[in-house]
């Protein structure tokens, strides 16, 4: 070839990669270039950044199975970047490709795109923004698509990814209405020119989009459905595991347990098709979900061990062990499901909703067996974990403060029935009582000792050896049943041991203690006990606080002193040694037993526990005033819970209190306007009015036989608060803090008796701390005392001082008449500013006969007039005055 031909070929080739390169020249070999570029190169590496970011937000979404599902696994998050920019550097990446093949190779001649990979980009440019969570400038690129690329390959496709970007804005109206059209079309298509527009594949996306828009509007039977056919339809294993779960999650919301069960097992029958935290949840659901009976129970427990047993599902251990658990709960046997429950705790799961979850029905388990203090702990953990905006986290601690109330009257109950009937018991008996418990309290403080001793070496072997000894904890085993480390500890249990040495027995012991003083008195532990004088020990030292121990070489070491808490006198000295101090703690026990009858029957629902403390209470014969309404109360429980018996109480409260308000609620007999008496709450507004209206005397009358008639009433604390504000008005200080601590001491569990502790902490003390003062004031006030019942002087004075404010109110004063005390009242005139214009006006009323009063007007500054009012001395301010 001669060099001019290979020059015209040079050319030749030179001007046809030119003609290629050209995005101007609609030409074969262009139109190819451009599209095989595009395709071959930038699409593909922006694809595979694409389908990393997809992946890694797979990776690294959370499923929280507690909640409902979304119909899409991607979540949208709160950390969208405030200049629109991308936050994923693989969406970033996608979208720059996209952008690039749109810039560099788009072949738009005479208004029409000539590279038919572009809409491929402007579909990649559409996902990428998608999956960033930038869904307006993603819903720009799928619109674009549709607008200019009306024939693409990727109509459907760019329609169906439009309308979940609708869904994602909230747009579910628009959402449904097109993809409702596209499906429609679609069936039109397939039945009239057999044909159809949408894959398979593609149809279940459009019904797992209108599932998803039905959901997010909560029209949840639409929804399912549509998620019904999208898992009929679906090819891809992680999408029909997801609709499944899904299905059954909202078949379980709507109470269809058993079609709740058959998608669950769906999940299940996937098996490795599935990922195996959808398959064990699943196991989860279905286990609360099903009722296991006779020969099911068996099965249970069998595939349960099978479960355990597989190592695949070593991870999710936390929650089989939950799930197990909350059968065994509903199995009513307490020792498995707490074994269970805590051995999920012992895995420390990162689904804090779980380990709240265990914290919350291990609260219930003991709740439910009247073990209120575990039951508290145990709540106090599970709110902890919980959310303080969700609604359970409300309910359990309603749950939680009711128990305080049950908490703190089980404990002075149990504190001062104990008293009492040690009370009882004779001296020998009392000594063998405490013998007894300080045998146990020495036993429980050896195990704490050796309990700290080992912990103290897992201390030093963490700092010397950088190891952790475990300790041995009890776990349930594939059999269901607890393994418990094994020991080779000698039983030191003394019950057991009683008959193998006659000093293990501490009955036996501290009666021959007791005998043994009461025949020799205290004697020194020495070779000579049975001489008195000692012979050269000296003096009877107590046995009980210390002991001469004699060494092997016969001298004598240093007494040791024995712990105080260990000795029988220390709590002996402590019992009361009246017969009033005994029965002021009869009359506590009493009062907390009728509070906690009442806590277990209105908060807790719990009436056999209830009606076991109301007739505990009438037990122990308390005083009249708490008999009537206890057995009211028991009337209303046995209605519940024995017909028969509530009968009986009828009968009773019939017989022997035919007048009461309590008989008359019971057989309707006449109403309660008859009696006298309205509703407590009706009583406490009327008397609330006169109190308004400083009729404090009235209220004093009236309140005390309201509290007795509604003894037992949730609203005694009320009145009772009310009474003590009232004292306080008519009576001074002195006798409001005694009111007010009565109100305290009696009902500190009430609100009102929270409120009266707090006033006790806070305000009394400042009250008591405010004296007169000498100091200038700018508010002056010219008070007349009267008597409260003299109506003839009261209005004497008032038509005084009502003249001289019609002729010669220069400053436009004003007065009131004011409450002092139960027989006595202030007319006060007020709003003067100076003390010398003050006693102009006093003088005025003293001197003038047109205003003259016969009595002085004493005046008095607002700061002091608030102390006489509040202590009640204005005769100890008149004597202030007078020196």
């Amino acid at each position: 070839m001669n060099s001019n031909t290979s020059k015209y070929i040079l050319a030749l080739l030179i001007i046809s990669f030119l003609i290629a390169c050209s995005t101007k020249k609609d030409t074969f070999l262009a139109r190819n270039s451009h599209a095989l570029s595009t395709k071959l190169n930038i699409l593909y590496n922006g694809q595979i950044a694409l389908d990393k970011g997809v992946k890694g937000i797979n990776d690294n979404t959370t499923e929280n199975f507690w909640n409902r599902l979304p119909v899409e696994k991607m979540q949208i998050t709160d950390d969208v970047p405030a200049d629109g920019k991308s936050k994923n550097a693989d969406f970033e990446l996608a979208e720059a490709k996209a952008t690039k093949a749109i810039q560099k190779h788009s072949m738009n001649i005479g208004g029409h795109e000539k590279n038919y990979q572009i809409d491929e980009a402007y579909l990649l440019l559409g996902k990428s923004r998608y999956y960033d969570q930038r869904f307006i400038p993603a819903l720009d690129a799928f619109n674009y698509i549709l607008y200019k690329y009306p024939n693409s390959s990727n109509i459907y496709d760019a329609k169906m990814w439009r309308e979940k970007t609708n869904v994602r804005l909230g747009n579910e109206a628009v959402a449904l209405k097109n993809i409702s059209k596209l499906i429609k079309d679609n069936e039109y298509m397939k039945k009239e020119i057999k044909k159809q527009k949408l894959s398979r594949q593609e149809f279940a996306n459009a019904n797992a989009i209108l599932a998803s828009a039905f959901l997010n509007l909560e029209e949840k039977d639409s929804a399912v459905i549509k998620l019904k056919l999208a898992n009929e339809y679906t090819k891809i294993h992680e999408e029909k595991e997801r609709y499944s779960f899904l299905l059954g999650q909202l078949y379980e919301e709507a109470g269809q347990k058993d079609s709740a069960v058959y998608f669950y097992q769906t999940v299940i029958d996937m098996n490795r098709k599935a990922e195996r935290r959808f398959v064990i949840q699943a196991y989860a659901k279905k286990a609360q979900l099903s009722d296991y009976k006779d020969a099911d129970y068996d099965l249970f427990v069998k595939k349960s061990k099978k479960i355990m047993e597989d190592r695949e599902n070593r991870p999710y251990l936390d929650v089989i062990y939950h799930s197990i658990g909350i059968f065994y709960d509903h199995h009513n046997e307490k020792e498995l499901a707490l074994d269970f429950y805590n051995a999920s705790l012992e895995k420390k799961s990162a689904d804090s909703y779980l380990n709240a979850s265990n914290y919350r029905n291990i609260g219930n388990l003991y709740f439910k067996h009247t073990e209120y203090l575990s039951a508290a702990k145990n709540y106090d953990k599970s709110l902890e974990l919980l959310d303080p905006k969700s609604r359970e986290f409300l309910q359990i601690s309603k749950i939680r403060k009711n128990l305080d109330e049950a908490i703190i009257n089980e404990t002075i109950a149990k504190r001062n029935d104990s008293i009492i009937y040690v009370y009882n018991l004779k001296e020998p008996e009392q000594v063998v009582f405490y013998e007894n418990y300080i045998q146990k309290l020495k036993s429980s403080d050896e195990l704490k000792k050796m309990l700290d001793e080992k912990q103290k070496q897992i201390d030093n072997n963490i700092l010397l050896n950088g190891e952790v000894s475990k300790p041995d904890t009890a776990v349930p085993n594939q059999n269901m049943q607890t393994l418990n480390p094994p020991t080779d500890a000698p039983n030191t249990n003394p019950s057991a041991i009683a008959n193998t040495f006659y000093f293990y027995n501490p009955n036996t012991v501290a009666y021959g203690k007791l005998e043994f003083r009461k025949i020799w008195g205290n004697r020194v532990q020495n070779s000579y006990w049975r001489f008195s004088s000692g012979a050269n020990l000296g003096a009877n030292a107590p046995v009980a606080a210390t002991a001469a121990v004699t060494a092997p070489d016969d001298k004598l070491t240093a007494p040791v002193a024995v712990n105080e808490k260990y000795t029988t006198d220390y709590y002996l000295k402590q019992l009361p040694k009246s017969q009033k101090a005994i029965d002021s703690i009869s009359k506590e026990r009493n009062a907390v037993y009728y509070e906690l009858g009442i806590i277990y029957k209105e908060k807790f629902k719990e009436y056999n526990l209830a009606s076991n403390r109301l007739e505990q209470l009438l037990l122990y014969q308390p005083e009249e005033k708490l008999i009537l309404p206890t057995k009211y109360n028991l009337y209303k429980i046995y209605e519940i819970t024995n017909p028969a018996k509530a009968e009986a109480i009828k009968q009773e409260l019939i017989s022997q209190y035919p007048n009461s308000r309590y008989v008359q609620i019971i057989t309707n007999s006449g109403s309660n306007e008859g009696a006298g008496i309205g509703t407590p709450e009706g009583e406490y507004d009327n008397l609330y009015r006169l109190y308004k209206q400083e009729s404090f005397a009235s209220v004093l009358q009236q309140v005390d036989g309201l509290i007795s008639n509604f003894t037992g009433e949730a609203i005694v604390p009320k009145f009772e608060l009310l009474k003590a504000n009232t004292i306080g008005k008519l009576y001074g200080l002195a006798p409001y803090k005694k009111a007010m601590q009565y109100v305290a001491d009696n009902y500190s569990n009430s609100k009102e008796g929270k409120e009266a502790i707090e006033i006790l902490k806070t305000q009394i003390p400042l009250l008591e701390q405010m004296k007169f003062s000498t100091a200038e004031s700018r508010n002056w006030k010219v008070v007349f005392k009267i008597d409260k019942y003299d109506n003839k002087a009261e209005a004497a004075i008032e038509s005084k001082v009502i003249l001289f404010f019609a002729n010669e109110n220069v400053e436009k004063l004003k007065y009131t008449c004011d409450s002092y005390s139960e027989k006595e009242s202030f007319v006060s005139i007020q709003g003067i500013h100076s003390q010398s214009y003050a006693q102009f006006v006093a003088a005025l009323f003293a001197e003038n006969e047109k205003y003259k009063i016969s009595q002085p007007g004493i005046i008095i500054s607002n700061e002091n007039y608030k102390i006489v009012q509040i202590k009640k001395n204005f005769d100890e301010y008149l004597s202030l005055k007078k020196l």
